[in-house]
This record gives structure tokens, sequence and C-alpha cells, in this order.
């Protein structure tokens, strides 16, 4: 992409569609302003397309320790005025949720990933998402 059209895609806030190389690194914050992490990396379904989770980073110095956080991608939304995405959590809901290290995400949709989909609904279900 020509620096040109980066610098128009810069300024698209009522588009409807995101790039996901612009999803990455945006903030995500609780309703009360706080941030809690960005994004890292986004989980999307090999063959129907969709966005299943965005991955959020949380923690750790200098990637040690990083725990990183499935957050199902209809519990986001986007709040233009704040540059990134609100969650319905707090600190210590976010400390509860299912996480994992950097070994243990690249299993996120392998072959059992039906028990860590469980699980993360599960959890979330709590937070308004719809358990299926």
């Amino acid at each position: 992409m020509t620096e040109e059209l980066m610098e128009q895609a810069a300024d698209t806030h009522d588009h409807k569609f995101i790039l996901a190389s612009r999803v990455e690194g945006t903030p995500v914050f609780n309703p009360a302003g706080d941030r809690m992490g960005h994004i890292d990396d986004l989980s999307v379904d090999r063959y129907d397309g969709t966005v299943n989770y965005a991955i959020m980073s949380f923690g750790g110095f200098l990637g040690i320790g990083k725990k990183f956080h499935p957050l199902p991608w209809a519990l986001l939304d986007y709040d233009p005025e704040r540059g990134g995405y609100v969650v319905p959590l707090d600190k210590e809901a976010l400390a509860g949720a299912p996480h994992y290290d950097s070994e243990e995400l690249v299993k996120l949709g392998g072959p059992s990933h039906e028990s860590y989909q469980s699980h993360i609904v599960e959890y979330y279900g709590r937070y308004g998402l719809p358990v299926v």
C-alpha cells in the first residue's frame, strides 16, 4: 500500500471494514476508560472467514510472561473517541479470564479447539457473550 493510500486509510473511522493490519496494536479499554492491553492478533476461521477472537496481549516485560487473552470478537465495541475497543471487563475479570502463553496459543485452533472454545465461551457468557 502506498504512503498516500495509508494516510487516506488512517482517517476511516466511519468505514464498516478495517484491514487486519490496522487492528493489530489497537488498544483495548474497559468501560471506565482503563487501558487493559492491546490487540496482538486475530483468530480467523479458515473456512468461513469470520473473526472469532481478538488476541489481546496483557502483562509481561519485554515479552517475558506475556499473556494472550482470546477475547470473543462479539464482546468488542469500537470507540472512535478512544481510538480503541471497549470490552465489558474490569481488570479482575480479565485476570481470571482464559489466557495462554505463546506456545499454548498455537493450540487454540488445533485439534482440541472445541475444548478451548467451550472454556472461553463459558467464561465470557457472563459478560454478555451469547452461549452457543
